[in-house]
C-alpha cells in the first residue's frame, strides 16, 4: 500500500494548488477514482466544481472532456455519430466527448432523460455501443457529473436508477474566509490551473486501482457493511432502502479509503467515513419523512449509530 499512498499524496498536494480548503473533498474524489467509480457533485454555482475535475486530469495527464448539458443536446452529442464519407462511400465513426478519460457532464439534470441515459452504459461496462458497433473506452475512465440543488426550473432530476450508477455523491461547500482570501491571493497574477503539471503517470494510477482491491477486508467489517446497508432497507422514513450495489460501493470504498491512509486493512472509521457519500443518494425517503424535514443523511447517520461496532485485533491482519 507503500505506493497507493505516495501517489494518493502527489494526487492530493497538486489538486489543493488549486482547489483550496476541501481536502476531504478531494480525497472522497480519488476513492471514486480508485474503485473506477463515478462522482456525483450536487452543490450552487461558483464553488469549483469544474476546477476539481480539470484539475485531477491535469495531474494524472489525463484526457479531458466537458460536456455542458442542456435541454436539446442529443445522446449522440455525447456519445458520437456515423458520419457519410463521400470519398470512401463508407460510414466513419466520430466520437463523441465521451471518448476521454475524465468526463464532465456539468449540469446533468438540465439534459433529457435520454440524453442522461447516454451515459449509462459508459458509466456502468466502461464502453459505447453505436449503430450495433462496441467501443472501449480508454482506462481509467471517470465521469464527475454535476448539478445544482437550488435551481429547478427546466430541469430532468434524475431517476434513482441512475443515481444508484454513481459511487458516491458530496458537495464542495463555500470556503471559509480564510480560505477565500488564500484562494484570492492565487488568482492574483493568473488562474493556478495553468500552471499545474502532471505528478503521476496514467500507469501508476492503473496500477494504484488494481493494488486498492488487496486491501484486507475482515468478515467482522463486512458483516458490519451489510448490517448498515440492511439498516436502511427497515428504516420507518424510507420507503426504498439501498440496494446491494450500495453494499459492494461501501465495501470498495472503504478498501480505497484504507489505502489512501496508508493501511493494508479497513477499519470500522472507513466504513463510517464513507457511509455518508456512499448511501444518501441511494436512499427513497417516504413523502411524509419528507414533509418532517428528515433528510437521506440524517437516516444513514442514525442507522450507522445505531448498528454495534465491530472490535477487530489489528494482530490477526495478514
Amino acid at each position: 500500500m507503500t505506493e497507493v499512498t505516495a501517489t494518493a499524496r502527489k494526487i492530493i498536494g497538486n489538486v489543493e494548488k488549486v482547489v483550496v480548503g476541501k481536502r476531504r473533498q478531494i480525497v472522497l474524489s480519488l476513492v471514486a477514482w480508485l474503485c473506477e467509480g463515478h462522482i456525483l457533485l450536487e452543490d450552487v454555482p461558483g464553488v469549483a466544481k469544474t476546477m476539481l475535475a480539470r484539475a485531477l486530469a491535469a495531474s494524472v495527464g489525463c484526457h479531458f472532456k466537458r460536456i455542458q448539458c442542456t435541454p436539446d443536446l442529443l445522446p449522440t452529442d455525447i456519445t458520437g455519430v456515423s458520419v457519410f464519407n463521400p470519398k470512401t462511400t463508407e460510414f466513419e465513426f466520430r466520437a463523441g466527448p465521451i471518448f476521454a478519460q475524465i468526463v464532465l457532464a456539468d449540469e446533468i439534470n438540465r439534459a433529457t432523460p435520454r440524453t442522461q441515459a447516454a451515459l449509462l452504459e459508459a458509466m456502468a461496462e466502461g464502453r459505447v455501443t453505436v449503430d450495433g458497433l462496441t467501443h472501449p473506452l480508454l482506462p481509467p475512465f471517470l465521469v464527475i457529473a454535476t448539478q445544482n440543488p437550488i435551481d429547478h426550473e427546466g430541469t430532468f432530476p434524475l431517476p434513482e436508477a441512475q443515481l444508484d450508477r454513481f459511487l458516491v455523491r458530496f458537495s464542495l461547500g463555500y470556503p471559509s474566509m480564510e480560505d477565500e482570501l488564500k484562494m484570492l491571493e492565487l488568482l492574483e497574477r493568473g488562474h493556478p490551473l495553468e500552471r499545474l503539471e502532471p505528478v503521476v503517470t496514467v500507469d501508476e494510477l492503473l496500477a494504484a486501482q488494481q493494488a486498492v482491491r488487496e486491501v484486507y477486508v475482515d468478515p467482522k467489517i463486512r458483516r458490519y457493511i451489510t448490517q448498515i446497508v440492511q439498516g436502511t432497507r427497515s428504516c420507518e422514513d424510507v420507503s426504498l432502502g439501498a440496494s446491494p450495489r450500495a453494499s459492494i460501493a461501501l465495501f470498495r470504498t472503504s478498501q480505497a479509503l484504507a489505502a489512501i491512509s496508508g493501511r493494508n486493512f479497513v477499519r470500522p472509521d472507513d466504513v463510517k467515513q464513507m457511509s455518508g457519500p456512499v448511501l444518501t443518494h441511494r436512499l427513497i425517503l417516504r413523502p411524509e419523512s419528507r414533509l418532517r424535514r428528515v433528510t437521506a443523511a440524517a437516516v444513514v447517520a442514525e442507522v450507522v449509530a445505531e448498528v454495534p461496532v465491530p472490535i477487530l485485533d489489528e494482530r490477526e491482519v495478514p
